[in-house]
């Protein structure tokens, strides 16, 4: 037997050897772009190459689904890291396919030459074999809610940029009068910019529009709204005063358009009933408890349509809101037994240490450095919201603070109450947390257990 034929045997074995079980027979792989959508198929499943490339117009993702249902192709693997993965998937998930979109991280291609028609083949390849992790997905309903509640958030952050901005020309003009009041875009201090705009500038005439609540005296608020009044910042004003305005009128139509998509979702699981019921809430004394909304909160009962989306009020856990809890259902939606386990959810939200083991011993425990995800801040936020607050959860932060630091008790409490919310909604059950009282003697008798076990085993030691 010749050198080279020993070789090719030797070759063959290896191939052998590597070759994967093939779990997905009918597996597509599309490496997705901006202006090229490159598609590989299995090469049994078409006659020709099985690698094609398209554009990104319409009539091109039609071509593409229409090529895909030719070649048998049942589930498709699509790698990509902006939006443009978007229309194609919609339109795949509508003709029946199971549609993966994956991490480019998972799909890096082996070493050597790339282009796209080699990443597209990679990663039908490894779909083939099973080897991809599906990102999730949210439904329809849920995909219109988020992207609503994104955009709500970034006209809260336009408009908080407009006022950082108004209180800089202020500053140029060296009118104080942000620094003394709490709030400049609050009564008084939107009426007092109204009046700087149409002309007022003698500091007592706008002692009438202070409103009673104002903590500072009459002569630190004349003294605050003497300045240079230039003119250059006072044009600067009215533009971003006038940006504040603008994007405030479009937070209350995009409320408005919110309201609606909770409508259809409230609707979806009450058998087609849109308006919640409206709930009566009482104080301790029996009166008719007026809960005043406070800055940025939506204008309509967002409780209400929560309750009745979830069929569970998550607002009852500890430091969540309104807006927080319309955040989370909106990234992750109803159905959590998308994800297995309270665990699994956790992870997803990055609230969990990825630990990495090699050799049976824990390299690295540190959270994974992934894209901010909209859900775990909205935990983050409530767990920062609570560390001062006299509850088992206040107490279960203080003592991870006292362990790790803030940032530790921040995840770990996070990750706490993310546990409790995928409970609630999967359970149907009420948050029913223990009295502070059973909380501190519980606490006292783990701790009077503990220093007893520790008493005994210096007891044997000096026996």
């Amino acid at each position: 037997m010749g050198k080279g034929q020993k070789n090719t045997e030797k070759k063959q074995k290896i191939k052998d050897f590597v070759q994967l079980p093939l779990v997905n027979a009918n597996a597509a792989g599309i490496d997705i772009g901006d202006t090229l959508h490159v598609v590989a198929v299995p090469e049994e499943c078409c006659k020709g190459s099985n690698v094609r490339d398209f554009g990104t117009f319409t009539d091109d993702l039609l071509a593409i689904v229409e090529w895909l249902t030719e070649c048998g192709v049942t589930t498709v693997a699509m790698e990509s890291t902006g939006i443009y993965w978007k229309n194609l998937g919609v339109l795949l998930i509508e003709k029946g396919f199971e549609v993966y979109l994956v991490n480019a991280r998972h799909t890096r291609n082996i070493s050597g030459k790339k282009n796209d028609q080699s990443d597209a083949q990679w990663i039908q390849k490894l779909h083939s074999c099973g080897l991809l992790k599906n990102c999730f997905l949210p439904d329809d309903q849920t995909d219109v809610l988020r992207t609503l509640v994104r955009q709500r958030r970034k006209l809260i952050r336009d408009s908080s940029t407009s006022v950082l901005r108004m209180q800089k020309a202020l500053e140029l003009m060296n009118l104080k009068i942000h620094t003394v009041i709490s709030d400049l875009m609050g009564k008084t201090g939107k009426a007092m910019v109204e009046a700087i705009l149409s002309g007022e500038r003698y500091a007592e005439n706008f002692l009438t529009l202070v409103d009673c609540r104002i903590k500072a005296d009459r002569n630190t608020i004349i003294s605050s709204l003497k300045g240079n009044w230039r003119e250059e910042q006072l044009f600067l004003l009215e533009q971003y005063y006038t940006q504040y305005k603008f994007f405030q009128e479009q937070l209350v139509q995009c409320d408005q358009k919110i309201e609606y998509q909770l409508q259809r979702m409230h609707a979806k699981t009450n058998e087609g009933i849109a308006e919640p019921e409206k709930e009566i809430r009482l104080t301790p004394t029996g009166r008719l408890s007026k809960q005043k909304k406070t800055k940025n909160q939506p204008f309509f009962d967002t409780r209400a349509y929560l309750k009745g989306i979830h069929g569970i009020d998550v607002l009852d856990i500890y430091g969540v809101s309104e807006v927080g809890a319309l955040e989370i259902l909106s990234e992750t939606g109803t159905d959590l037994y998308k994800w297995p386990s309270a665990a699994h959810f956790a992870s997803w939200l990055n609230l969990c240490p990825n630990n990495k083991i090699s050799g049976g011993k824990l390299i690295s425990s540190k959270l994974q450095r992934k894209k901010p995800n909209a859900a775990s801040q909205a935990f983050r936020m409530a767990a920062g919201g609570i560390q001062n607050s006299n509850h088992l959860m206040g107490h279960f932060f203080r003592k991870m603070k006292s362990k790790g630091g803030y940032k530790y008790a921040i995840v770990a409490t996070a990750r706490k109450l993310a546990c409790i919310y995928y409970k609630m909604v999967t359970e149907k059950q009420s948050f029913n947390p223990l009295n502070n009282e059973e909380h501190l003697n519980k606490q006292k008798k783990a701790r009077i257990a503990a220093l007893e076990k520790t008493l005994n085993a210096l007891k044997l030691q000096v026996a």
